[in-house]
This record gives structure tokens, C-alpha cells and sequence, in this order.
């Protein structure tokens, strides 16, 4: 399992929307787990050139998002949690899990906390 300078272990949460962004982000911080929201591939890029490798990655599967080059090498590298619509056609990355809208933040929670806590090789 990898941590950030806090001692806490640190996801990614990558989601065009921000209600999703900060409601997954706010429940982890509550679980002890430091979670940076991001709103794009760019901001993922950014954080990952800064030196920032997440041991989770919850990512929202959107069109221009789960098919962004820089979002799938990310997926290649640490597990990833889909956060996918029935109704919106995408073409979904192998990942770690899939969870299709409508979602419970506690849902979302629970699956990142049991891939923190199985931990992986980078």
C-alpha cells in the first residue's frame, strides 16, 4: 500500500462531476484515507508528474475520460474503480471494478477501502 506524506494512503478521485468528485472525496477523508479530486486527465497528469502515485483511482467512465491515454496508463498502474452510466455508451478499460450510476457514495467507499487495504505492487 503506498501513503502520502500524511501517513494516510492516497486515491485519486477523477470525475467531470463535481458532486461525485466531493462527496467520494469527503466520505474518504472521513475513513482516513486521503483522497485529491480531480476533474481531468490534465489534473491526473499533473499530480502523477508532481510524483503523486495513488494506491486507488476512482474515475468517473465518461467519454473523453476512461478513453483518455493518460487515464488508461493510469489504470495499468494502480487499481481502478469505473463509476460507469447504463445509459451512456463507453467503451470501459479493464479495471479493478465497475460500478454502474445510480450509486451509494458508501458503495464507492467500501470497494476503495478493501482495494487500500489488499494493497499492490506499483
Amino acid at each position: 500500500m503506498l501513503y502520502f506524506r500524511t501517513g494516510m494512503p492516497v486515491v485519486f478521485v477523477i470525475a467531470g462531476d463535481w458532486t461525485l468528485r466531493t462527496s467520494v472525496r469527503a466520505e474518504l477523508r472521513e475513513a482516513g484515507i486521503d483522497a485529491l479530486g480531480m476533474e481531468s486527465a490534465d489534473d491526473a497528469g499533473q499530480a502523477l508528474t508532481s510524483g503523486q502515485l495513488p494506491s486507488v483511482a476512482v474515475i468517473e467512465a465518461i467519454a473523453g475520460l476512461a478513453d483518455d491515454p493518460r487515464i488508461a496508463s493510469l489504470i495499468e498502474r494502480v487499481p481502478a474503480i469505473l463509476i460507469a452510466s447504463r445509459a451512456e455508451t463507453v467503451a470501459l478499460p479493464p479495471a479493478a471494478a465497475v460500478i454502474y450510476r445510480p450509486v451509494r457514495v458508501g458503495e464507492i467507499v467500501a470497494k476503495v477501502s478493501e482495494l487500500v487495504r489488499k494493497g499492490h505492487a506499483a
